[in-house]
């Protein structure tokens, strides 16, 4: 989940603003593709959807982003059809696991051992679809 669901241009009273709404899918797809840098093929197969669907979302949030910066619009993180799987992490010191939950801080330590070398225990970042709805799990250090 995006840590942050709202951004507006600086000085602009937001009552004065527009904006332009992204869902979370949409989110999911710019962080793949634009900053891990993925090939779309492995985009879609983490997200559990086909690589045409993939285009669509990722073009579709392109375009909002460029309309919030061209136009001066805020951004509205919202919605989508997504389900929200916790993550289970596990500390890599004394083997302790345990579930993550979305309002924990991003700084993660161990609460048996408050250690901070923290990975994933579903070993890698997974989207499945599943009844209509796409569950994100995350893996990888998380530190």
């Amino acid at each position: 989940m995006p840590q942050c669901t709202y951004f507006k241009p600086a000085g602009v009273p937001l009552w004065s603003l527009k904006d332009v709404g992204l869902t979370v899918e949409e989110v999911e797809a710019l962080r793949l593709k634009d900053l891990e840098g993925l090939e779309q093929e492995s985009c879609a197969e983490r997200m559990g959807i086909s690589r045409p669907t993939f285009q669509r979302i990722l073009t579709s949030a392109r375009n909002k982003v460029a309309q919030a910066l061209v136009y001066g619009k805020a951004i509205r993180v919202e919605g989508g059809n997504f389900e929200y799987v916790s993550r289970r992490l596990q500390c890599v010191r004394c083997r302790h696991e345990w579930e993550r939950r979305p309002s924990e801080p991003v700084d993660i330590r161990c609460p048996r051992c408050s250690g901070t070398e923290i990975t994933s225990a579903f070993g890698r970042r997974d989207c499945r679809k599943r009844g209509g709805r796409r569950r994100w799990a995350e893996s990888g250090p998380h530190n």
